[in-house]
């Protein structure tokens, strides 16, 4: 079947769930390495009910107009059809459970987790502090309705439907790939972030199953084979964390030429069997909450677990909308949504889509030479304690709910800095990386952070 009429035949299957018929259906982006397609819908309302439901749904902007609503019961979605390649790993079965395709079981399982996102989180989040599109159909809950059958394909087909964001958020930020944000979509990205870190902070001490949290990609693909499936949000959020990236770590631990590979893969200290910086940080970034998945761990772990939310994974200018005054934004793709320590997600978008002058003095268009070494700038101090005051308003951290002292969420800054530092040199670099490595050296060199890294 050719892919746009496949597009077609999904949409208009989803839309009947639901009372909808589709009126048009037109492909506007193809997905990473051919994996499917994101499809601009207008469906239309068969009866006042769907109408209503459907209205209810987009009611995304502040004032509650559904501007997603023509006047003759027509509204916008969008359509995220993933189809991996037929000639793709694991294609036997579809989702690649059977070989060590890392990276194909990577994507085939942020999927998944998009799709328990928009299932069951993106409905709980405040749409006011932090809109995200929700969703109207998926095939995570298709079993069961009207022929569902001709989408499921042996768990080949991943297909769902969502409102669209853009006629409440109309500024595509990232439209030019690794675009820079201006300063006011900055402070907007900021305070979503916060909001969001601090809303799903509250899901983390409501102890969601960490059972049902998926792991690693290898490791899940093991359990499933056991009869055990993770079937929420990532246990570890993000795609670039030290866990599923070995061979890149690996491959700069052996390159002489890298000031990076002694820097961050040799030993720490004295002993040949320890644990390099690059380790030791990743070990402090990764919530475990338990090995067991029963919330114990020790003290440090407990310590540290009181400042885990969840986290977006995937923050660039290239996966946010703004408004045409650039005083809210809303975000999309989440496919690494999970738990993780909100710093995380503000080192890719510090590095990737932050103009650098706000960076350093904190003026858009004042980006004045950045030295070998650097300590914190007035402008990135300025933006964090933006981001951490937002973050205290709406989330409850520490062990009593007390807050986040300034100088822990610094150290957990600076070691998020160092971990993607740590993924950009062995990956590829892009974005204020001249920045980073500078920030990374001065980090390196403080004795106190090194004291502080070693005891944690």
């Amino acid at each position: 079947m050719a892919h746009q009429a496949e597009s077609d035949h999904v949409a208009s299957l989803m839309l009947s769930w639901h009372s909808l018929e589709l009126v048009s259906c037109r492909k506007i982006q193809t997905l990473w390495a051919g994996y499917g397609s994101i499809c601009e819908v207008r469906a239309r309302a068969t009866t006042a009910a769907a109408a209503a439901e459907v209205r209810r749904l987009c009611r995304t902007d502040s004032d509650g107009n559904a501007k997603v609503a023509g006047e003759d019961n027509t509204f916008a979605l969008i359509l995220k059809l993933v189809a991996p390649p037929p000639a793709g790993p694991g294609d036997h079965q579809g989702n690649g459970e059977e070989d060590g395709d890392e990276g194909h079981l990577r994507k085939m399982l942020s999927y998944e987790v998009e799709q328990h996102f928009y299932d069951k989180l993106a409905p709980r989040l405040d749409p006011d502090r932090a809109a995200v599109a929700r969703c109207l159909a998926s095939t995570r809950d298709a079993a069961g309705k009207a022929r569902a059958g001709e989408l499921l394909d042996g768990g080949r087909v991943i297909a769902t439907l969502m409102t669209d964001l853009r006629p409440d958020f109309p500024v595509a930020a990232g439209e030019n790939r690794r675009a820079r944000l201006d300063p006011r979509q900055v402070h907007a990205a900021l305070d979503w972030l916060a909001a969001f870190h601090g809303a799903s902070r509250a899901w983390v001490r409501e102890g969601e199953s960490l059972g049902e949290l998926a792991r690693p990609p290898l490791e899940e693909a093991r359990r499933r084979r056991a009869g055990k499936r993770g079937a929420g949000a990532w246990l570890n959020g993000g795609y670039t964390y030290l866990a599923t990236r070995r061979e890149e770590y690996a491959a700069l631990a052996a390159d002489a030429g890298s000031e990076w590979s002694a820097a961050l893969c040799e030993p720490m200290g004295s002993s040949r069997d320890g644990p390099s910086v690059a380790e030791r940080v990743a070990e402090l970034l990764a919530p475990r909450l338990g090995s067991d998945g029963d919330g114990g761990g020790s003290s440090r772990d407990r310590e540290r677990d009181a400042y885990v939310s969840y986290i977006h994974g995937d923050v660039k200018s290239e996966n946010l909308f703004a408004t045409a005054a650039g005083d809210r934004v809303a975000f999309f793709d989440f496919q690494y949504v999970g738990l993780g320590l909100g710093v995380c997600d503000l080192a890719k978008l510090f590095t990737c889509s932050v103009p650098l002058g706000l960076l350093l003095t904190g003026c858009e268009d004042n980006a004045r030479h950045v030295p070998e070494e650097l300590r914190m700038d007035d402008g990135e101090r300025r933006l964090l304690e933006h981001y951490r005051a937002r973050l205290l308003e709406l989330g409850r951290f520490g062990a009593d709910g007390g807050g986040y002292d300034w100088e822990l969420f610094v150290r957990h800054w600076e070691a998020a800095l160092i971990d993607w530092l740590r993924f950009q040199m062995s990956w590829g670099a892009w974005g204020n990386t001249e920045w980073l490595e500078a920030r990374v050296r001065s980090i390196l060199r403080d004795e106190g952070f090194m004291e502080w890294l070693l005891e944690s």
